[in-house]
């Protein structure tokens, strides 16, 4: 009987054991969402004429809607021609399993493919008690290739709430370009903020883009140029029917909205 029971008893640690070390594991700390780094541009990216529209001067039936459209432009096209690789390769992590590498450390690791190149991706994330520190390293086999290159790396709270993403330009060039820093409230995140980095005459600059919950017009833009005479404007716009307003002080010499409806024309504010 004395067998048996020592050997009862060793199993019986044994799972123990074994049970304890799983737990230890934890959880993998949860990947911030994709929308902390997006900026909707959508209600502004049909525009034809390069030209700057100016709303306070008769003859364009849609010039406010245009200066809207041609100041938010600027930033979707320094947004997409710099980070839309490090974007597409965050997108597609959400597809896909953390492995546990220590205790705290856990790793994304996947492949995923970007205008017919493929590309690997190796996500760090390393947890605390209040913050979770993220990297996120790109290989590329094909020509012109890269190794392990430190594209995206952050912070984020641990209750999920608050951050801020770094963006690195390229391998070729690999300098901050931008700060991204964003708030979420509930399931949904309501500011997402890209700070121009690199060391030239639009250092600084910035987009704020915020979800407005209380507002008719439930969206907004706060962009600031460093070195441009349309320096600060304030964009807002609803989401849904598309009419909106904008203002810009530097640019148009008074601080009155200017208006359009939901087919881009002018219109007078209310």
């Amino acid at each position: 009987m004395k067998k048996p029971q020592l050997f009862t008893i060793i199993f019986t640690l044994s799972v123990c054991v074994f049970i304890a070390c799983k737990k230890d594991k934890g959880n993998a700390p949860v990947l911030p969402p994709s929308e902390t780094m997006f900026i909707d541009f959508s209600n502004f990216t049909s525009l034809k004429k390069s030209s700057m529209a100016d709303p306070s001067v008769k003859g364009t039936e849609s010039s406010a809607w245009q200066f809207a459209a041609s100041i938010a432009g600027i930033w979707n096209s320094l947004i997409s021609s710099n980070a839309a690789i490090p974007l597409a390769a965050y997108d597609s992590a959400a597809k896909y399993n953390a492995v546990y590498v220590s205790k705290n450390f856990w790793k994304w690791n996947y492949e995923f493919t970007f205008d017919g190149v493929a590309y690997k991706s190796v996500i760090d994330g390393e947890a605390s008690t209040n913050s979770i520190i993220w990297k996120m390293y790109l290989t590329k086999n094909a020509t012109g290739g890269f190794s392990d290159f430190l594209w995206l790396e952050g912070t984020s709270r641990a209750d999920g709430t608050q951050g801020q993403w770094i963006f690195y330009q390229s391998p070729l060039s690999p300098l901050k370009i931008f700060q991204t820093d964003w708030i979420k409230s509930g399931d949904v995140v309501t500011e997402v903020k890209y700070t121009y980095m690199l060391d030239d005459p639009n250092k600084d600059s910035y987009v704020d883009f915020n979800i407005l919950t209380n507002s008719n017009l439930n969206a907004s833009y706060n962009i600031h140029f460093t070195d441009v005479t349309y320096s600060d404007s304030d964009i807002e716009w609803n989401t849904v029917t598309r009419n909106g307003r904008l203002k810009c002080l530097d640019y148009l010499q008074d601080e009155n909205w200017y208006c359009w409806d939901n087919n881009k024309i002018n219109m007078i504010c209310e």
